[in-house]
């Protein structure tokens, strides 16, 4: 069968599974102030609310933690597969849903989808990708989520102004199915991940895909067989290591790397972009926008588009700790400044347009336009920075062994406190109002913090050479100063003509190069 071997292609499609986490975050905040839905459903108070928003989250977060084993045991491509499958079957439940026990039903179903894509298709585009560009094909990962979410928006913008009854959100919740069909179709013409395919021992298929991927077919390229090598490597020290378990993942030499995959997903959710996707309907409700307020979400997730999409072909060049660093100190002053202007202009009410949940408003113009302004600024600068950079972190600093499983714990670590925000948000905006913004700038001084001292650079190394990183116990502020050697690896492969014979050479000299690694970040 006719095999893919454009990485970026590959990534094009691959990365319709971040596309159905964009199509979760609109398919509900297009509607929370739709006539259409708040009459077939009653108009959901608060607390119910968010637990319609927040059960897609609470599937994503079982699917994420189950898809490491997955992925494992049957292979990135078919674990895919497997949660295409899944998502139609949720996208046809919320189509026909009758009440809200069916709805919440048919987004935890889909749920499970999005759980197994969010964390696995990064794990697959990772190790399809040369080191070079790693960061920008995972980082699509991210830009798909936000075409994803602008997509359903506008769908769903569509359908709200121009159909009914019912059938408004029925034909935006159906359309959600037809991504998934796509991907799954496309994914029989995807290669299986070279890292495991070694790991189940098929060097064969590991030369041929490699081969066909970075050498168009060239089996004696030689960055094809430094990469072999450097699999062939990593493959033997998982190998020569006790057998993967969950609680492995917080053994002495992998807590570390453990702590840095988890808090990257979790700071990124504390960052408040919950705050400014799901709920901007109300926050620009709030700022006293009332019927503009599905225009200028449209606006802000353009601004969240374009942002990441001028990102990404420079990502590669940028190292990861300045990106996180910078979003987080710019985003901490947005929420104070947000939370400043709307203690300062506004006051409280019993509604907004007939929603009981929203009990601030703000009735000075200025004041108004500096919240929308800000909140634009925010976006604007989550979309450079964390939006593409955490999925990144998270699918570089597990070795092969555990790759997939604790990226699935990382993805359930986002996923979880999705859920949690989800629900928190809204009830936050009917009892604390304002304050809710102040939580999220205080989250943002802490994971500055955080990242200066714990995490790692990683920009610009081999998924090997980070294995090395780690275990050298590096200082993050000095990860900087150590550069990668995969070049050096080619030039020896070039020079020795033969992979078998270098891997001899390379098990005596592996301590060596560990303490050489160590001398020159010093």
């Amino acid at each position: 069968m006719y095999t893919i071997s454009n990485i970026y292609v590959l990534a094009a499609f691959g990365t319709i599974g971040g596309a159905l986490f964009g199509f979760d975050v609109s398919s509900m905040s297009a509607w929370i102030d739709q006539e259409q839905y708040l009459e077939y459903f009653n108009h959901p108070n608060s607390n119910l609310q968010g637990g319609i928003t927040a059960s897609m989250s609470g599937g994503s977060f079982l699917g994420a933690l189950a898809a490491g084993f997955i992925c494992d045991a049957i292979g990135r491509r078919y674990s895919l597969m497997v949660a295409s499958v899944i998502w139609i079957i949720g996208s046809a439940i919320q189509c026909s849903s009758q009440n809200v026990a069916q709805l919440i039903i048919g987004r935890l179903i889909s749920g499970l989808a999005v759980g197994i894509t969010s964390s696995q298709v990064c794990v697959y585009l990772s190790e399809l990708s040369p080191a070079k560009i790693r960061g920008r094909i995972v980082g699509i990962q991210q830009w798909a989520i936000e075409w994803g979410i602008l997509i359903m928006f506008l769908v769903a913008y569509g359908c709200a102004k121009g159909v009914s009854g019912p059938s408004a959100f029925r034909i935006a919740w159906g359309v959600q199915g037809i991504p998934a069909f796509i991907l799954l179709g496309s994914l029989f013409f995807f290669p299986e991940s070279p890292r495991w395919l070694g790991s189940k021992g098929r060097w064969q298929e590991v030369e041929n895909t490699l081969a066909l991927l970075h050498a168009k077919g060239n089996l004696d390229d030689p960055g094809v067989q430094a990469e072999l090598l450097e699999i062939r490597e990593a493959v033997a020290a998982a190998q020569n290591t006790e057998g993967v378990s969950f609680f492995g993942l917080f053994g002495k030499k992998m807590w570390r790397r453990t702590l840095c995959g988890t808090t990257v997903q979790m700071w990124q959710q504390l960052l408040g972009g919950n705050v400014a996707m799901y709920y901007i309907v109300y926050v620009f409700q709030m700022a006293g926008l009332g019927d503009q307020t599905l225009t200028s979400s449209i606006i802000q997730y353009v601004i969240f588009l374009v942002t990441t999409g001028i990102i990404l072909p420079y990502i590669d060049r940028i190292p990861r700790r300045l990106l996180l660093l910078t979003g987080s100190i710019v985003c901490c002053i947005c929420h104070f400044t947000i939370a400043g202007l709307m203690a300062s202009y506004g006051h409280h009410v019993s509604e907004i347009n007939g929603n009981t949940i929203l009990r601030w408003q703000v009735n000075n113009d200025t004041a108004a336009k500096g919240i929308i302004a800000v909140s634009y600024i925010f976006v604007g600068f989550y979309g450079f920075t964390w939006a593409p950079c955490g999925w990144i972190v998270s699918s570089e600093v597990f070795p092969l062994k555990y790759r997939a499983t604790g990226v699935g714990l990382s993805a359930a670590t986002n996923w979880i406190f999705n859920f949690a925000l989800a629900y928190f948000v809204a009830p936050a905006f009917t009892n604390i109002q304002w304050r809710t913004y102040i939580i999220f700038g205080v989250f943002c001084f802490a994971m500055t913090i955080h990242i200066f001292f714990m995490f790692p650079e990683t920009h610009g190394k081999t998924l090997e050479e980070i294995d090395v990183l780690f275990d050298a116990n590096i200082p993050p502020w000095k990860s900087s100063q150590v550069k990668s050697r995969f070049s050096e690896r080619v030039d020896t492969v070039i020079r020795k003509g033969s992979v078998t014979e270098h891997v001899e050479n390379e098990a005596d000299d592996k301590k060596s190069s560990e303490f050489a690694l160590q001398k020159e970040s010093v």
